[in-house]
């Protein structure tokens, strides 16, 4: 019996630190994907801000600390090229997130399975 409770007390550590350490990682997910969101959001308004502007307007792409002239094209192409990736950034962090998620869930039910076993195996000796 002293074996036993040593057992689930072992699975509750490891449940607990498993699970604020999973904790850490979907807040520094979700904290990512805000991040993400917001640059996809910055150049969307770049793209809506110069949708105005005539093909002859002389346009400026930052580059590192440079800015390089550039046709308005190939800076709207540019624009939608981040975009896309902003996408599949985040539907990866989506991704990451939910498999964090699941493997959380999974792991509490297995502690409840092990609790649930320990009740079962208490109740006939009584």
């Amino acid at each position: 019996m002293a074996q036993m409770d040593m057992e689930l007390k072992k699975a509750f550590t490891e449940m607990q630190i498993n699970k604020l350490e999973t904790t850490k990682k979907i807040s520094m997910i979700d904290m990512k994907c805000d991040m993400v969101k917001t640059g996809k959001q910055k150049y969307s308004l770049t793209e809506k801000s110069t949708s105005n502007l005539t093909d002859d307007t002389r346009v400026y792409m930052s580059v590192g600390r440079m800015f390089l002239l550039t046709d308005l094209d190939s800076m709207r192409g540019e624009l939608k090229t981040k975009q896309d990736k902003c996408d599949k950034a985040i539907e990866l962090l989506e991704k990451k997130k939910e498999f964090l998620q699941k493997s959380l869930k999974d792991q509490e039910d297995g502690l409840r399975e092990l609790v649930q076993q320990r009740k079962e195996a208490d109740a006939p000796t009584k």
